[in-house]
């Protein structure tokens, strides 16, 4: 589980912008770019590379889930 003192240094390699925890994987709040990052053994995988980039729609459904603005 990432903490949530982790959580609040980390940020999107590509944007900078913050993240969101969803399951197994960080969320980019950037609506542009939409990088979903995994998490294997607590570790977050943060290689723009290894990441998914999400369609809009489901983007739009997580960042409600958390209160950020879409």
């Amino acid at each position: 589980m990432i903490s949530k003192e982790l959580l609040d240094i980390l940020c999107c390699p590509e944007t900078k912008a913050d993240l969101v925890l969803e399951g197994n994987f960080l969320v980019s709040t950037d609506r542009e770019t939409r990088r979903r990052y995994r998490i294997e053994d607590d570790i977050p995988i943060m290689l723009i590379d290894e990441s998914e980039q999400l369609d809009l729609k489901t983007w739009e459904e997580i960042m409600k889930k958390h209160g950020k603005a879409v």
